[in-house]
């Protein structure tokens, strides 16, 4: 069984749920008596790390962190964060009816969806846990406790990894929101709206600060952030800094990505084996959000990804679980990227199509668009996972295969620090690992930013990147690239610029005079 970092501590008795970046512990005498207690410091930090794919303190629900929603399992961070990346795209399409989810489908999205409700406070519910954590644990209050050297050593470890943590978030809420709040304490002072460019530069400054402070790569407990975690963070930052910021950044794209691809990590030789109950075992993943069916219960993160890809004539048990819940398939745009859809060639097309229409006439018919199959609770040898609903297999947050991908781009992009010689390798290692042999390498005239966005998708669809990828390539937005359902039209239709980013919630607008709604959608 994988080792994890388990929360031992419900944090719920020191804080409210709260949406804002005020954050205080109720009780003064009952935050120095708890944070007195090192064990409990390590259970801050685990609830951080949880934050991002659990609901709560008693899982799979109870004691939610948010009460924004009827359905506690829609406030798990990266199933919404997964939703906006995906259902917005070509890539994936949901059939349910709740409330605002098919605004994601056809681009009709308001202020006051509550999926965008969820992205948005969760984010800062992270940020606002970090903040609280780096005040408790500063060294004016450390001087309080009695901490053993050694302790003392460790701490300095995990307020490494909250900064990182606090930067992710930070990076999540710049690309998905752009104009939001920077705070980096707690305070009562609603806060002031930032610029895009303040930013990118504290989520840059903020890893270059903690780089050396972090363990390097694989030499931290499974499921927390390394070296090498915050490398592919700086990597993505910079690779996107001309939607951010309008500046190149390539160059220093590439110099994080050298220091991953000059570290541990070597590509899984069977691609599915990076999406199963045992993908911890996999070299290939360099940071993850793990999952175990046991003991990180909730109804998000890849427990939904594998359930909800389950419908028609499939059979849930051969996926490790007890039942599917008929919601996600993709669109003829991403099957047409493959040679064939049932695999024989590129192994990484993985659709079931018994039952399925190519086509989908009816968003909210499961039975219409291929289902996909990338995700389940089936083990690298064919055993089930520890249990029927919920999964054990981790979400890849980051992975070697987008390395090799994002270091192609940046030099194609111009990046110094890399060579075509080499881009065309790490191409070609991740063809030949997809056709089990040299017949699907491409040359170096094959090599351009458009087989990049496509092999892009071939190899990382699902995988919460699409959006990110489509809008730095320009084909988000407009009419230059449609699929089906793009702006609510079956066969595709032009959205607006705006839709890049998503707007900032009404309810928060109201609360914090502040804050200006993002262009697009009103005051």
């Amino acid at each position: 069984m994988k080792r994890l970092l388990i929360l031992t501590l419900a944090i719920s008795f020191l804080f409210g749920s709260c949406a804002d970046l005020e954050l205080k512990p109720q009780d003064g005498a009952t935050a120095n008596n708890t944070f007195g207690q090192f064990t409990n410091v390590r259970s801050y930090l685990a609830k951080i790390y949880g934050a991002y794919s659990l609901t709560g303190n008693q899982g799979p629900a109870g004691q939610a962190d948010l009460q924004l929603v009827n359905d506690e399992g829609f406030t798990s961070y990266i199933r919404a964060y997964w939703k906006a990346q995906e259902l917005t795209t070509d890539e994936a399409v949901i059939a349910w009816t709740d409330a605002g989810i098919q605004d994601l489908n056809t681009h009709t999205w308001s202020s006051d969806n509550q999926f965008v409700k969820v992205l948005y406070y969760r984010l800062f519910l992270i940020i606002s846990y970090s903040n609280d954590f780096l005040e408790q644990t500063s060294a004016s209050n450390v001087e309080n406790f009695s901490y053993s050297d050694s302790e003392k050593e460790t701490l300095e470890d995990y307020r490494a990894e909250v900064r990182f943590l606090r930067a992710l978030a930070y990076w999540h809420a710049l690309d998905l929101f752009r104009n939001i709040p920077l705070v980096t304490e707690i305070t009562a002072n609603p806060p002031a709206q930032s610029t895009p460019e303040a930013v990118f530069s504290f989520i840059e400054t903020e890893l270059n600060d903690i780089e050396s402070l972090m363990l390097p790569p694989q030499q931290n407990e499974y499921g927390r952030a390394d070296q090498a975690a915050l490398w592919m963070l700086q990597a993505k930052l910079y690779l996107n800094a001309p939607v951010y910021i309008g500046e190149d950044r390539n160059t220093e794209a590439l110099a994080s990505l050298n220091k991953v691809l000059n570290g541990p990590y070597t590509l899984e030789p069977e691609y599915n084996n990076l999406f199963n109950a045992d993908n911890h075992n996999s070299n290939e993943l360099i940071f993850t959000l793990p999952s175990d069916g046991m003991r990180t219960q909730s109804y998000g993160s890849t427990t939904f990804l594998t359930h909800a890809s389950i419908g028609g004539t499939m059979t849930a048990t051969d996926f490790g679980v007890g039942d599917g819940w008929a919601g996600l398939r993709t669109t003829a745009s991403l099957v047409s990227k493959f040679p064939d859809a049932d695999g024989s060639s590129d192994g990484r097309a993985m659709f079931y199509t018994d039952g399925q229409t190519l086509e989908i006439n009816d968003l909210l018919e499961f039975t219409n668009g291929y289902a996909v199959t990338k995700y389940s609770n089936v083990t690298s040898t064919g055993e089930d996972g520890s249990d029927v609903t919920f999964v054990d297999t981790d979400y890849p947050l980051f992975r070697l295969g987008d390395a090799y991908l994002m270091y192609a781009e940046a030099v194609l992009r111009g990046g110094s620090g890399g060579d075509a010689a080499t881009a065309l390798s790490f191409i070609n290692a991740l063809r030949e690992r997809a056709y089990g042999d040299t017949s699907g390498n491409i040359n170096t005239a094959d090599l351009t930013l458009d087989f990049i966005l496509d092999e892009r998708a071939r190899e990382l669809y699902y995988e919460g990147s699409r959006r990110v990828d489509l809008i730095r390539f320009n084909k988000y937005t407009g009419n230059e690239y449609v699929w089906p359902w793009k702006g609510g039209n079956i066969d595709g239709a032009s959205i607006d610029a705006f839709r890049e980013i998503f707007p900032i919630p009404a309810n928060d607008l109201v609360a914090n005079p502040n804050l200006d709604q993002n262009d697009g959608y009103g005051g």
